[in-house]
C-alpha cells in the first residue's frame, strides 16, 4: 500500500520512522512518501520535504511566515493528489496536518492521526475537525481516551512510542566510560542542556543554558546539539564558554546524566524516563501578556511539561515565560545538583510516571492496526 506521512518536528521524525520500520514488517509492498526527517528517510521512501523548512514556533513567528507556511501547504496538497495514497498518516503537528485532513476528506482520501494533537491541553475546539475530518485517531496516552470518549469519539490506544525508542536504545548504550571517552569528557558529574529542536527555542533558552552553567565548575554541562540547526548557531552562544555540545547522542547523554536542564516538549518526558532529575524552562513572544493569557485563559492542566501533564500534578518543577530568570532557574538547579532527597523524591514520582506509560511495542500496534484497518 502506499502511505504518506507528515513530521513537522523532531519527535514526529522519531515516531515516525518507528512506525514506518513497523509498518515495513506487517506491508511488504508499502511504499511511503513523506514530509519528515533524517530518520525517517533512513527507513527508505521518498522525503519530500524536511521538517526544519516548517517548525514555526510562536505567534509572531508564525505571522511572519505565513507565506511559507501556505506555500508548504499548497505543494503538499499537489503531491497527495500525484501520489494518491492509500491513507495520509498526520503525525501531531497540528496547526498543519488538520487542514492536511480537511484537504483529503475532500477527496476521498483516508486519514489516520497518529500521536494526538494536545488538544485536551489547549485549544480544545479542534476536536470538532478531528471529528469531522480524521478516520482513526491512535493515541499515547490512557487519558486521552476518556477525552474523546467525552467528545463522542472511539480512539484506537496503542501505548507509548517512547517506550520503543528507550527499548531500542538499551540494545546499543555505551557504558558510562564508552561515552565519556567517545566525547573527551572528564569524569565530572554531567548536566545535560536540551535546549529544543527549533530554532526560535534555542534562542530563548540556550543563554540562560550558558549564564547557569557557568556558576557551576564542578560540572560538565553538554548541549544535545540538533544536526537540522545551524552550528553557528549554537557557537554564537558557547563560544566563550567551556560547555560542549555532541550530536546524535541524546540518550546516552541522559543516560549518563547527574541532571538536566530542558526546554519542555518530548524531551522532559525523555529525560524523566531517563531518571533524570531536571528543571523545565521555556519562553515565546509576548511578555507577560502572554503569560496572563496563557495561564488563565488557554492551558488548564498541571503544567505545560508531559511530566506533570501525564501526572496531574507539578513533579518537575517549570519556569515559563515570565519566571524563566535567571535566579529562579539558579535556585532550582542548586537543589537538583545538591539536596539528595529532593532528588530521590523526583525520581521516586518518575517510578510512578512510568507507571502510566505501559510496556513498549507501540509502533508494532499502531501499524497492525492500521494495516487491518486498510486492508
Amino acid at each position: 500500500m502506499k502511505y504518506y506521512l507528515i513530521a513537522g518536528e523532531a519527535s514526529g521524525d522519531l515516531h515516525g520512522s518507528n512506525l514506518m520500520k513497523a509498518l515495513n514488517e506487517e506491508d511488504t509492498n508499502a511504499q511511503f512518501r513523506f514530509f519528515g526527517g533524517d530518520l525517517m528517510h533512513s527507513v527508505g521512501g521518498s522525503l519530500v520535504k524536511h521538517y526544519r523548512e516548517m517548525a514555526f514556533m510562536g505567534i509572531v513567528n508564525v505571522i511572519l511566515n505565513l507565506k511559507t507556511i501556505g506555500r508548504n501547504l499548497e505543494f503538499c496538497r499537489k503531491d497527495i493528489l500525484q501520489f494518491q495514497p492509500d491513507v495520509i498518516i498526520l503525525i501531531d503537528y497540528p496547526g498543519f496536518n488538520l487542514r492536511v485532513a480537511e484537504f483529503a476528506k475532500k477527496n476521498n482520501i483516508r486519514v489516520f492521526y497518529y500521536i494526538s494533537p494536545k488538544i485536551w491541553a489547549w485549544k480544545e475546539y479542534r476536536v470538532k475537525k478531528i471529528k469531522a475530518f480524521v478516520d482513526e485517531m491512535f493515541t499515547i496516552f490512557p487519558f486521552e481516551t476518556a477525552f474523546y470518549k467525552k467528545h463522542g469519539m472511539d480512539v484506537q490506544y496503542v501505548g507509548n512510542p517512547l517506550m520503543d525508542s528507550l527499548e531500542e536504545f538499551k540494545n546499543e548504550a555505551l557504558t558510562k566510560a564508552e561515552f565519556l571517552q567517545k566525547n573527551n569528557m572528564d569524569t565530572r558529574p554531567v548536566v545535560a542542556l536540551l535546549a529544543g529542536s527549533r530554532v526560535q527555542e534555542i534562542k530563548r533558552t540556550l543563554p540562560l543554558m550558558v549564564k547557569i552553567a557557568g556558576e557551576y565548575p564542578d560540572f560538565q554541562f553538554v548541549v544535545a546539539g540538533v544536526k537540522s540547526v545551524d552550528s553557528e548557531l549554537y557557537q554564537k552562544y558557547l563560544q566563550n564558554s567551556s560547555i560542549q555540545i555532541i550530536y546524535k547522542q541524546t540518550y546516552d547523554l541522559l543516560n549518563n546524566a547527574h541532571t538536566a536542564l530542558v526546554a519542555s516538549g518530548t524531551a522532559a518526558l525523555e529525560t524523566a524516563l531517563f531518571d533524570v532529575p531536571q528543571t523545565v524552562v521555556y519562553r515565546v513572544e509576548g511578555g507577560w501578556v502572554t503569560d496572563f493569557v496563557f495561564r488563565n485563559i488557554i492551558f488548564t492542566m498541571a503544567g505545560v511539561s508531559l511530566p506533570n501533564i501525564i501526572m496531574d500534578r507539578e513533579i518537575v518543577r517549570e519556569y515559563i515565560q515570565v519566571k524563566m530568570t535567571f535566579k529562579n532557574v539558579k535556585e532550582e538547579m542548586h537543589k537538583l545538583l545538591f539536596d539528595e532527597q529532593y532528588r530521590k523524591k523526583i525520581k521516586a514520582d518518575y517510578l510512578r510516571l512510568k507507571k502510566f506509560m505501559g510496556e513498549p511495542g507501540c509502533s508494532q500496534r499502531a501499524a497492525k492496526k492500521m494495516f487491518s484497518l486498510l486492508k
